[in-house]
């Protein structure tokens, strides 16, 4: 059943400047924002053909080539699900979500990381679908690593997920991470820390599903994503 809306009341989301994580204070807007009316084009484009996203978007663990599974992920094969819904409870279907993230050795695959760590040749940490007629999602991946990322002395991330769900058209994109329980790096990772209210903050951290488990394949983990009202999932850009 829907519930009550409940506005945003200014602490859902972390700000914008935010000085223990660094590049904050290089990027974040140093004037007060400028509101610019939106055009046809951010208004009724690009749109997704549901076409273009195949089942093999969202399983990150396999390297396709003429649609033959050729190579194997390394690390722990984990399921990752959840339901997509909007400040009145309702599930939102058939929106786009989609994830990246380093691999099982806390690497990604970009030329820009050059952590002293393995790249998995079989391994893009980078997957997508469309949620169900129920606002469903579901991605087959490897539980990621952590990694080290200069913001302060011996700084590490704690393993996360990046993810990004689009509405109808290019402005209507957010960004957010998925944490995993239990992680000892929470304390000591200003990101995390930049969502001040812990229970706000716990939004953040998948649960451990034991019935969606598969028995000698995959670890489950599932989480949950609220749009808006004060019930939502912390967006690293809410405006």
């Amino acid at each position: 059943m829907p519930q009550p809306y409940r506005r945003d009341d200014g602490t859902v989301h972390p700000p914008l400047l935010w000085p223990p994580y660094k590049s904050t204070v290089l990027r974040a807007p140093a004037q007060p924002l400028v509101v610019l009316r939106h055009s046809l084009t951010e208004l009724t484009g690009p749109l997704l053909g549901e076409g273009r996203v195949t089942a093999a978007d969202a399983d990150l663990t396999c390297r396709y080539s003429g649609g033959a599974v050729v190579g194997e992920a390394q690390g722990q094969r984990i399921i990752v699900h959840g339901q997509v819904r909007d400040e009145d409870g309702r599930s939102v279907p058939h929106t786009l979500v989609e994830v990246w993230q380093a691999n099982a050795a806390g690497r990604y695959l970009h030329k820009n990381d050059q952590h002293d760590a393995p790249i998995d040749p079989n391994f893009t940490g980078a997957g997508r679908t469309l949620t169900d007629a129920e606002g469903r999602y579901r991605f087959v991946t490897i539980r990621p690593g952590a990694y080290p990322w200069g913001n302060h002395p011996n700084a590490w991330r704690p393993a996360h997920i990046h993810f990004s769900l689009f509405g109808r058209a290019f402005t209507q994109r957010l960004v957010t991470q998925m944490y995993f329980p239990g992680d000892p790096l929470f304390p000591y990772d200003p990101i995390m820390k930049s969502v001040q209210t812990p229970e706000i903050r716990d939004r953040l951290t998948a649960r451990y599903d034991m019935d969606s488990t598969v028995d000698s394949w995959a670890l489950a983990y599932e989480w949950d994503i609220v749009l808006r009202g004060r019930d939502a999932t912390p967006m690293e850009n809410p405006s």
